[in-house]
């Protein structure tokens, strides 16, 4: 199988992913008017269609040496089933994210969840692998954290002044006794927010946890089982979703069948999107121990994704469009905070002890 032999190799896939993992949210804006619980379906079924193409193409090369296909006849059932497992838990964390960009947009939801879910995972990760200088580790982790929070007052903000000048601008009959509906708030994209990145925390070291040992599942076969567990698992969530939505009525499953072809392309590029950057980095972390850049690292620097989708959600979606000075600076501290914050993560590994 493909996988990098060299530090400058394994950085490189990780600079992949980061792209991959920050743009693959585009597709669901692109989609225009088209339910994200419908959306998700094709999602679901491009994360499989890359991950068995990539497993019998990458996966298959070199045949003299270990090939994936090899590989999972060697692999325990356990450690397969923390790969199918990863890629359930993951599957919800995401399916929460996807209703969160969809109620609040890109600039909150990714940072919110996905920064959260660092926190989480980096910490995880370094207790399952201690690769990296703690106090830089940790630090980093904790302005995160913090940026997390800033971004969140920025959000609630600018959703308040927005409603207030909506009210202002209606202009009510001053004697009328009934007050105006209000629109609905931000608490509801933070809150799907935080629980998406709770869950997102937990998948990565879950994957890490697969490949260990001498039974662990190989880069390809990890993308493979991860994501039969996202498809197997969306079969259960998206009713769910679809009979209780956190936005708009119900919706039927037939409903599928009326989007055009422009929506269930955007589906499958989304899924194919985000599965060549989770291969990328499942690819960087199997790289040999001389010149591995760690799995606590490495996870971090997949995070590097928020920054990228953050500055789609802000640059190109314009989704604090008309915002005021202070809202627009607490969007300046809190990205501010994120990348130094990745930053110290980042160099942690050069200053181990």
């Amino acid at each position: 199988m493909l996988l990098p032999t060299t530090y400058l190799g394994a950085l490189l896939l990780l600079i992949g992913s980061m792209l991959c993992w920050g743009s693959w949210a585009n597709t669901q804006k692109m989609a225009g008017k088209w339910r994200f619980e419908l959306f998700y379906y094709d999602y679901s079924l491009g994360t499989v269609l890359c991950a068995v193409v990539a497993a019998f193409t990458l996966g298959q090369i070199l045949p003299q040496e270990l090939t994936f296909s090899d590989n999972l006849l060697i692999a325990t059932k356990r450690q397969m089933a923390w790969a199918v497992g990863a890629g359930m838990v993951f599957n919800l964390a995401n399916l929460l994210l996807v209703a969160a960009i969809s109620v609040s947009g890109l600039s909150i939801a990714f940072p919110i969840s996905i920064g959260l879910a660092l926190v989480i995972g980096t910490v995880w990760s370094f207790i399952l692998n201690p690769q990296g200088y703690a106090p830089l580790l940790f630090g980093g982790a904790f302005l995160v954290l913090v940026a997390i929070i800033v971004d969140a007052f920025a959000y609630t903000g600018y959703v308040d002044a927005k409603q207030a000048a909506e009210a202002a601008a209606l202009t009510p009959d001053p004697r009328a006794k009934k007050k105006l509906p209000k629109g609905p708030g931000a608490a509801r994209g933070i809150v799907l927010s935080i629980v998406s990145g709770i869950l997102m925390g937990m998948f990565y070291p879950m994957v890490e946890i697969a490949r260990q040992g001498d039974g662990g599942v190989s880069a390809y076969g990890i993308g493979l089982l991860f994501s039969g567990g996202v498809l197997f698992s969306s079969l259960f969530y998206l009713p769910f979703f679809m009979n209780f939505p956190v936005e708009g009525g119900p919706v039927e499953f037939m409903a599928y069948f009326q989007g055009g072809v422009k929506q269930h392309v955007f589906g499958l590029v989304g899924g194919i999107l985000w599965m060549t950057g989770a291969l990328c980095n499942f690819a960087a972390a199997s790289t040999p121990s001389t010149v591995q850049v760690g799995p606590a690292v490495s996870y971090a620097l997949g995070q590097g994704a928020t920054m990228v989708s953050a500055l789609w959600g802000l640059l190109v979606w314009r989704e604090f469009k008309g915002a005021n000075l202070r809202v627009k600076t607490l969007i300046v501290v809190m990205l501010v905070l994120f990348i130094t914050g990745l930053s110290m993560i980042s160099i942690a590994p050069l200053h181990a002890k």
